[in-house]
């Protein structure tokens, strides 16, 4: 069996490569700059947290580090719901 230990931060590597490429198709209109300059931060700082919470010394930090990582993606998710409609 493939052993997925440290299989979330290729996946939220991934995930934030793939906005990157995905805004660079978004309209460079005021709306499709706002969006997009907001979704290519929330997506890329979500990986970059999570790669800071697996370097940190206590179970304290990393809950907040990873924590942080989750709320990026959440607001990563709302901005693709927006950007849909």
């Amino acid at each position: 069996m493939h052993d997925k230990k440290y299989d979330l931060e290729d996946r939220l590597v991934s995930f934030a490569a793939n906005i990157a490429i995905f805004c660079r198709e978004i309209p460079k209109d005021f709306t499709g700059e706002y969006y997009g300059n907001q979704l290519l931060r929330s997506a890329g700082s979500s990986a970059l947290n999570f790669g800071e919470a697996q370097g940190t010394h206590t179970s304290k930090d990393y809950v907040h580090k990873a924590s942080i990582s989750l709320k990026e993606l959440k607001e990563s998710r709302v901005n693709l719901k927006i950007l849909t409609k």
